[in-house]
């Protein structure tokens, strides 16, 4: 009922029951609700609405027309989906800021709970749960979930290190993903005879060593400088409005965890028939670009509906070793120098951030082992340029509309905020005539004092997220002026739909629904990747509270924080005896206390 309420009275209803009148009479003493010409209207400072609750952000839902991202300092006992009353609040730097003043009506759709001194609080927020229920068959630490008051589901205790992907994919409501059942009907191919056929060329994989999905393949013609870069045809089996095309368009992403792989699409698509493996036929949409060796530019790119067959799968690791040996095949070694050209030119415009990623390596009891730091090697860059070349050529056959890849340059503020970080570090840094000199003045100072990832990290974070759009508009980061997702069907629902408009020539018209959606579910799963490996570091600080490590600190305004950098290393704390150490300095940590449902880890700094 209150939710209707609210509804009437955001469409400036003149007429509410008795009992209505009742509920709201509060409101209009407070001068949140008012009469104005005879009808009831919500005040321009309070909203209501539903909350999405992610973290200490929240997408507020507003009833009525419009949808407002606002930022929650204090969420207080909310949760995912509750029924707010928030009163907004102007913030200087931009954007909106709200207090929430009260929860009109608790969501208890699926509620994710923990016992607690054999009462409930809610995992989220760690607040009460004021509800009857009967925990008598349940001990300290087991992990529920709630559904109208009543228990509908026990996911384990958080002893159990099992439980901390269960508590990550239901908190941001990705649970379904773990459906065992996830499979489909192999679809009936009717087109091959209409193919190309490429299966003489020697198509040549390059991936991690545990892959298992072949998204890409390539083979560069030396003789006619034509590159070759061959997708996986996933379009050819998923059609679009399927079953398997609207459950491929929900998940939008394969969600890469520490152990395991959950899939867009089934993994007898995924890891087989569109894989495409070693000496096995497999349609392929394949982009061919012949380049003019001299200016690096594309003279012509041709898409081809083909049937490829890929002789040769390396790691990277492989590929690394053959150019440090000097031992790469003719072809392969023509397009390693092709690309070393082909980057130097993109970083013109570009940027080349040296940052490192983390791998989180987990035991046989899901505990962390170690944690492997990966670098761009030669390998990686080598594969990333014939992507970006093929995302590149593929965006401008769709000139204005389409799906497309874009990237605002960041705004000024958060430019000056970095040029103030960076001078904390001792690197006098200053604004140039525009923010590519200015960011590449910055990387070449701080390489000159080995400062270089450091500081590239600090570059990052004032970076703007890249997004999808139906309207073409640039990619700041990369440099580029046209740019889409073409490389990765099999693990990202965005190049499926461009396969589709390159192919049929015609636009979805719900397009502008579709990178809403992809782009909004990008950012949940990279929330929820980073939600489970903070579980994971949490668990493995609370198994070694006053173990000392070597790290450094990595946050000195907001509130002191450190970071590992051993064998452990991106494990983040929060430093208790902060004492105006300089950032990024090294300092060795004591880990004091570990929360397993926060994930908050404290430590010391020992001296």
């Amino acid at each position: 009922m209150i939710k209707e309420i609210f509804e009437k009275i955001l469409n400036n209803s003149s007429e509410l029951l008795e009992e209505e009148l009742q509920y709201i009479n509060p409101y209009l003493q407070k001068g949140i609700v008012k009469i104005v010409d005879d009808a009831f209207v919500l005040s321009k400072k309070y909203k209501v609405g539903i909350l999405n609750v992610q973290n200490d952000f929240i997408k507020f839902q507003a009833l009525g027309k419009d949808t407002k991202t606002i930022k929650i300092n204090d969420l207080g006992s909310c949760n995912n989906g509750d029924l707010v009353l928030v009163q907004v609040i102007f913030n200087p730097k931009g954007g909106l800021k709200a207090k929430i003043l009260e929860v009109l009506q608790n969501n208890q759709n699926n509620t994710l709970a923990i016992i607690k001194e054999n009462k409930l609080f809610y995992v989220q927020s760690m607040s009460k749960i004021n509800m009857n229920i009967n925990l008598q068959n349940y001990v300290q630490g087991d992990i529920l979930v709630l559904n109208d008051s009543k228990i509908t589901s026990h996911l384990g205790n958080i002893s159990n290190a099992s439980i901390d992907e269960k508590i990550s994919l239901h908190l941001f409501e990705e649970n379904y993903r773990t459906d065992k059942d996830y499979t489909c009907d192999i679809p009936k191919i009717n087109d091959i005879k209409n193919r190309v056929d490429l299966r003489d060329l020697p198509f040549a994989t390059i991936d991690p060593a545990s892959a298992k999905d072949h998204d890409d393949a390539i083979y560069f013609d030396k003789q006619n400088n034509d590159l070759y870069v061959a997708i996986a045809d996933v379009s050819a089996y998923i059609k679009e409005g399927s079953p398997l095309d609207k459950e491929a368009r929900k998940r939008a992403f394969s969600i890469y965890l520490p152990n395991k792989v959950l899939p867009m699409i089934p993994h007898i698509l995924s890891d087989d028939l569109c894989s495409l493996r070693v000496n096995e036929d497999r349609l392929a949409y394949v982009c061919k670009m012949n380049i003019d060796t001299k200016t690096l530019e594309v003279k012509s790119s041709t898409l081809i509906e083909a049937l490829i067959n890929t002789k040769y799968k390396y790691a990277y690791e492989d590929i690394d070793e053959q150019i440090q040996n000097n031992t790469l095949s003719d072809d392969i070694n023509q397009l390693y120098k092709l690309t070393i050209k082909l980057r130097k030119k993109r970083l013109t415009n570009g940027y080349d951030f040296r940052t490192s990623e983390y791998r989180l390596k987990l035991n046989k009891n899901l505990n962390l082992k170690e944690v492997l730091i990966e670098h761009g090697s030669a390998s990686h860059q080598l594969v990333e340029e014939c992507m970006l070349l093929a995302n590149i050529c593929t965006a401008k056959k769709l000139e204005n509309n389409g799906i497309f890849r874009i990237h605002e340059e960041p705004k000024r503020s958060k430019i000056d905020d970095l040029i103030t970080n960076v001078s904390l570090l001792g690197i006098d840094v200053k604004l140039k005539s525009d923010i590519h000199s200015t960011i590449e003045s910055i990387q070449q100072k701080a390489s000159n004092v080995g400062l270089e990832n450091e500081v590239d990290k600090l570059i990052i974070q004032s970076q703007q997220q890249a997004s999808y759009s139906s309207k073409l508009s640039s990619h700041f980061g990369l440099g580029f002026k046209h740019y889409s997702h073409f490389t990765s069907p099999i693990r990202r629902y965005s190049d499926l739909v461009l396969h589709r408009i390159l192919k049929s020539l015609k636009i979805p018209k719900d397009i502008d629904n579709i990178c809403e959606n992809i782009s909004s579910k990008e950012r949940v799963i990279a929330k929820l990747v980073w939600d489970l490996e903070d579980r994971i570091y949490a668990r493995y600080a609370f198994n070694n509270i006053n173990k000392v490590y070597e790290g450094i600190i990595t946050d000195v305004k907001e509130r002191p924080q450190g970071e590992f950098i051993n064998n452990i290393s991106g494990l983040s704390v929060d430093i208790e005896n902060f004492d105006d150490e300089l950032l990024f300095s090294k300092i060795n940590f004591e880990i004091l206390h570990a929360d397993l449902i926060s994930k908050k880890i404290t430590a010391k700094i020992v001296r």
